[in-house]
């Protein structure tokens, strides 16, 4: 757990050095990726005029309650220590668990709105055939072998959502293998039904494959017009 939080604290920005701008977002990458993968929703919403921490924390390193406690915490620190009057998380994939995870245990003042892209919020398939598998583990790690769709796996033990949260699901998939342990409609990782959670605020499909929902442009789109107006936009998603 040190080590998980060296990393986060290295990774963070100073504090004096910031614009006091007054509504922050988090971002938190999914499984196996970085902070890198967040760099074009980290452009757009900074061009939109929010100040905006891109997360990078070892997603493959430990559990998800490990993992939500060293990366949302210090970010949460972070961002309340520069003056924030309003802090938003996006998430992709995993990221989305690690949130329900610490907001489960922990109360965030001033969280604004939640927006999830492809979470898998009651599990995935793939992890239910695939995770006992050495080498899924060796690639996915602790957190990867938490995301069956089993009644007591990680993602469904969490609850409902207690905080406003759109989600973004995508139909489309790059992997065909995935794809056909899933049923239902997918998006190569988690079917579009498993990514829904009880509580939500909305709930959106969109044409766009598991990996490049965090840089695809009517993602981006519908997370500003979420977090300035707790709804997606109704119009054409393709």
């Amino acid at each position: 757990m040190k080590t998980l939080l060296a990393v986060m604290i290295m990774s963070l920005p100073s504090v004096s050095s910031e614009a006091k701008i007054p509504e922050h977002v988090i971002l938190l990458h999914g499984l196996c990726r970085s902070s890198g993968s967040m760099k074009f929703m980290e452009q757009a919403l900074l061009e939109s005029g929010y100040k905006v921490l891109n997360v990078d924390y070892p997603s493959r390193s430990a559990s998800v309650s490990e993992l939500a406690e060293a990366a949302i915490g210090k970010a949460v620190d972070h961002c309340q220590s520069a003056g924030a009057t309003k802090i938003h998380i996006v998430t992709h994939s995993l990221g989305g668990i690690l949130v329900r995870s610490y907001l489960s245990q922990h109360t965030i003042t001033h969280l604004g709105r939640v927006v999830m892209l492809g979470p898998p919020n009651q599990g995935s398939e793939v992890v239910d055939t695939l995770g006992a598998l050495r080498i899924f583990k060796l690639i996915n790690g602790i957190a990867g072998s938490e995301l069956g769709t089993v009644t007591n796996s990680t993602p469904n033990r969490l609850g409902a959502a207690n905080f406003c949260v759109g989600i973004i699901a995508g139909d489309r998939s790059i992997n065909w293998i995935n794809s056909m342990m899933i049923p239902g409609r997918d998006d190569g990782k988690v079917s579009i039904e498993r990514t829904k959670l009880e509580g939500m605020k909305d709930h959106i499909v969109i044409h766009a494959t598991h990996p490049f929902l965090m840089r695809n442009k009517t993602s981006i789109r519908q997370t500003i017009h979420f977090l300035r107006n707790g709804q997606f936009e109704r119009r054409a998603t393709s």
